[in-house]
């Protein structure tokens, strides 16, 4: 859970980065996302907003655009937080049209068994909806999701 303010825009703006900038962004997202940009920028500049849109899965770099902020003084900025919120709820409402990248997708499947290898997806890996199945359920390697960042295992702490 997100404890203050600067941290959720920071969580904000690299959800943004990966939404917002994506050639599928609806209308609404791109908006939402530019309008916390441009908020952000005149608190702090564009070079902590920049380092996470460069790599919004890294933990390293939002903590030091969160810190910028809370130096700033944003923890009770309310137009900034309402900005991020704002940029969040279109993320969620374009999420829930967009269609995503499952590598196995299974709905009401009656079985004996179940056994998946190998899955590598963008998206969701395995998803199991209303199925049962009467023996064993075995799921080998799953890779899903965006690659993992490429900061050193220390800026992961």
């Amino acid at each position: 859970m997100l404890e203050s303010v600067p941290e959720l825009v920071a969580a904000a703006v690299a959800v943004g980065a990966v939404a917002g900038l994506s050639s599928t962004a609806e209308r609404a997202v791109a908006d939402a996302y530019e309008k916390l940009k441009t908020l952000v920028s005149g608190r702090v500049g564009s070079v902590g907003v920049e380092s996470v849109e460069q790599q919004p899965d890294s933990a390293a770099r939002r903590a030091v655009l969160a810190e910028d902020l809370q130096r700033a003084g944003a923890e009770g900025d309310q137009e900034l937080l309402a900005a991020a919120q704002a940029l969040l709820a279109a993320v969620r409402a374009h999420e829930a049209t967009a269609g995503a990248a499952v590598g196995v997708d299974l709905e009401r499947v009656s079985a004996a068994a179940l056994r998946i290898r190998k899955v590598e997806s963008t998206g969701t890996g395995v998803r199991v909806v209303g199925s049962t199945f009467d023996g064993d359920i075995e799921i080998g390697s799953v890779k899903a999701g965006k690659a993992q960042s490429q900061d050193p295992p220390a800026a992961h702490r």
